[in-house]
């Protein structure tokens, strides 16, 4: 396990990207995208957007890595709004090999302000996203630190994605398809184990490995669930098109794990 907490001097999160730490080979990505993104969107839809994940991290591998964005809008995303992030995302994906899948989150700042999010997607963006386009929203957010309550309010939810991850790992009948879920479902599920047990260790981290072994380190008396989160790990960065992985995570792991957090701190409060 690293040494570094993630924390700032105070003991708040410190925000993890930075766009100094992209590396070269990912430059005209992040460039192409702010670019794409202001002409589609423009400064009448537009408040605010993000890039988040492994490529402001620096830790992007050229070929493997996806580009993970986040826009926030000045009213809340409509259809046409979700059509024209598509459109974004497959014209970024078609014109640059060094990526490998782009996925665009809408919000309206609104909510993302709201006293409701503050701990899920207020946190998401003070911490998590690093800055691309327009003023940041993380100027008008608290700073955070490694509670029970961001543990909740993160990933006290699990359970609600069961029956969709069940519904799709049925239909998901081609290699393609379950390398796709089988990376998400696995990313969710360590970055769960690990908030189960961030009060207790008293820092942020978005690494995936440094992620399962913490968990392993607090749960040493589960010695099965620690390898199955190991190899939540494993599958987060490589995905997997085994069926059998597929089914372990989400039949196995992930009830478990969700039952657990809840157990530990609560269920997340009802989004309407």
């Amino acid at each position: 396990m690293s040494g570094d907490r993630g924390l700032n001097e105070d003991g708040t999160i410190a925000r993890e990207g930075s766009l100094d730490r992209v590396r070269p080979a990912f430059a005209p990505v992040v460039s192409a995208a702010r670019s794409r993104i202001a002409e589609v969107f423009g400064p009448a839809r537009l408040d605010s957007a993000y890039i988040y994940g492994s490529i402001p991290r620096g830790t992007a591998a050229p070929g493997v890595s996806d580009l993970d964005l986040l826009l926030a809008l000045r009213d809340e995303p409509t259809g046409a709004d979700r059509a024209d992030a598509d459109a974004v995302e497959t014209a970024l994906d078609g014109a640059f090999d060094e990526i490998d899948g782009v996925g665009i989150l809408l919000s309206g700042t609104a909510t993302l302000l709201s006293a409701l999010e503050r701990h899920d997607g207020g946190f998401f963006v003070a911490c998590l996203c690093t800055p691309l386009l327009g003023d940041d929203l993380a100027a008008r957010l608290p700073r955070y630190r490694p509670t029970s309550l961001l543990a909740r309010e993160t990933n006290g939810d699990l359970c609600l994605a069961l029956p969709r991850w069940r519904e799709r790992a049925a239909a998901a009948t081609t290699d393609t398809a379950r390398r796709t879920l089988s990376r998400g479902v696995a990313r969710r599920i360590v970055r769960t184990g690990f908030t189960l047990v961030m009060p207790q260790w008293g820092g942020w981290t978005s690494d995936l490995a440094e992620s399962a072994e913490l968990f392993a380190h607090y749960h040493p008396h589960l010695p099965e669930r620690t390898e199955q989160m190991r190899l939540a790990a494993r599958t987060g960065r490589t995905p997997s098109a085994d069926p059998a992985v597929l089914s372990l995570l989400v039949d196995d792991l992930a009830p478990w794990l969700a039952a657990e957090h809840i157990a530990v701190h609560g269920e997340k409060a009802p989004r309407p």
